[in-house]
């Protein structure tokens, strides 16, 4: 499993054209091979925006950093102070905790 967290804030645009964007864009995230599923964060008091992505592989994640659609998130023109971290995980005390590895 392979984690990647994306933070940053809106440029341009208000939360609700934000979401609409959300909406618009999330097909096409569903449909990325090996993403286990994306978890679409706000934290609209302060200003921050941004998803947890859970990859099958830490291959699937290599696949997707090069793909036009991660590439897209980074120079979008509305999303600024854009940063992505990502992180393998510890699968024995993850499935203990029940993080989302049943069954994967």
């Amino acid at each position: 499993m392979h984690v990647l967290i994306v933070n940053f804030r809106l440029d341009g645009i208000d939360e609700a054209q934000y979401e609409r964007l959300c909406d618009d864009v999330a097909p096409a995230f569903a449909a990325v091979p090996g993403l286990v599923g994306k978890i679409w964060l706000k934290d609209s008091e302060r200003g921050f925006y941004g998803g947890v992505y859970l990859f099958e592989s830490a291959d699937a994640f290599a696949r997707y950093k090069e793909s036009d659609l991660f590439k897209s998130v980074g120079s979008h023109p509305n999303l600024v102070d854009v940063t992505a971290h990502d992180f393998s995980v510890l699968e024995s005390a993850t499935r203990v905790t029940n993080g989302l590895l049943a069954g994967v």
